[in-house]
């Protein structure tokens, strides 16, 4: 009697142990981006990621007069490297690609000085029409990589992506770059 209890104590144990093993797996933290009470897509952050939201404010360009109103913005930063930095957003009466690579040709100077396009190539994200753009430049005076993902949401909407990289990067920050496009969402 005490063997069989045993037995069912280590047995239960083991599937109680498996049963955790996912959960620990994805540990990840959901993020959902609003607009006011609007959900219009979701992603997740890698543990030992840092998330900071900020809300709408007017930016005035360095080669312009005009200030220029800057949506939510959604960074994403590695907690032990300062070569990487990933944001998002989704600007009100941007609906579609042509309309976002306006956008980002006003944000850009921001985002990386002397930039220069290598690819651009269209792509789906979660089912859903995108676009990849890729390219170099210098931000604050480092060279840098970056990625620009535009996605078209649903209800005239789209999601922009930036993610700008310091030449020589950990490897395994790729990845987690990579994890978190791939956890991209659309709310429908």
């Amino acid at each position: 009697m005490l063997r069989r209890l045993r037995k069912t104590l280590a047995v239960g144990a083991m599937f109680t142990t498996l049963s955790l093993l996912p959960s620990l797996a994805l540990s990840e933290m959901p993020v959902t981006y609003k607009d006011g009470d609007r959900a219009l897509f979701r992603f997740s952050v890698p543990d030992f990621w840092t998330v900071r939201a900020g809300g709408e404010r007017n930016l005035t360009p360095p080669d312009a007069d005009e200030a220029r109103l800057i949506n939510r913005v959604i960074g994403l930063k590695p907690v032990a490297d300062t070569g990487v930095w990933l944001g998002f957003i989704s600007p009100h009466g941007v609906s579609n690609y042509e309309s976002a690579l306006e956008y980002l040709r006003g944000v850009g100077p921001f985002l990386v000085q002397d930039a220069e396009v290598e690819e651009r190539k269209r792509i789906t994200v979660d089912g859903l029409p995108a676009a990849r753009i890729t390219g170099s430049g210098r931000r604050d005076g480092r060279a840098v990589g970056f990625t620009a993902v535009v996605v078209v949401l649903p209800r005239n909407r789209v999601a922009i992506s930036v993610v700008v990289m310091e030449a020589g990067v950990n490897p395994e920050l790729v990845s987690d770059v990579n994890a978190v496009f791939a956890s991209f969402r659309a709310i429908r």
